[in-house]
């Protein structure tokens, strides 16, 4: 089995952005507890980080024959992205969606979630952690 996690706009900022909301942990932190889940778990694993649109995008399109799954934290292109949306449609690969903070809780236009149609299913809320469970739900789902 083989993943791909795509993280969108400032993430790579982890640990110093807003900690009140998106925790102590920095995109390093994030990293080890993917590869380490992936590796328990026999997993292959590539991870990404973009703040460009265009480059998740491409991203997604290279996806097709060569991960059984996706795992997704567009960020703030969650809230705005339709062509992100499309290009996960377009590629057909189960894709599940992570956001570290619980979206639902947060501001009236972070509730909106187009990457999130495109998704079977989303965790939110549960910090970095959240890529774990997401990690082991596909391996599950898939």
């Amino acid at each position: 089995m083989k993943l791909i996690i795509i993280n969108g706009p400032n993430i790579n900022l982890l640990g110093t952005r807003e900690p009140g909301i998106y925790g102590n942990e920095n995109y390093a932190a994030l990293e080890k507890i993917i590869r380490k889940t992936c590796a328990a778990e026999n997993i292959e694993v590539d991870i990404m980080q973009s703040n460009h649109e265009g480059v998740i995008i491409d991203t997604i399109q290279s996806t097709a024959g060569k991960y059984d799954g996706i795992i997704i934290n567009p960020a703030a292109f969650t809230h705005t992205s339709i062509a992100i949306l499309d290009a996960l449609k377009a590629v057909g690969i189960t894709t599940v969606e992570v956001h570290i903070s619980d979206i639902s809780q947060r501001e009236s236009f972070r509730q909106i979630s187009y990457a999130g149609m495109a998704c079977v299913k989303t965790i939110a809320g549960q910090g970095i952690d959240g890529y774990r469970q997401a990690i082991l739900f596909l391996k599950e789902y898939l």
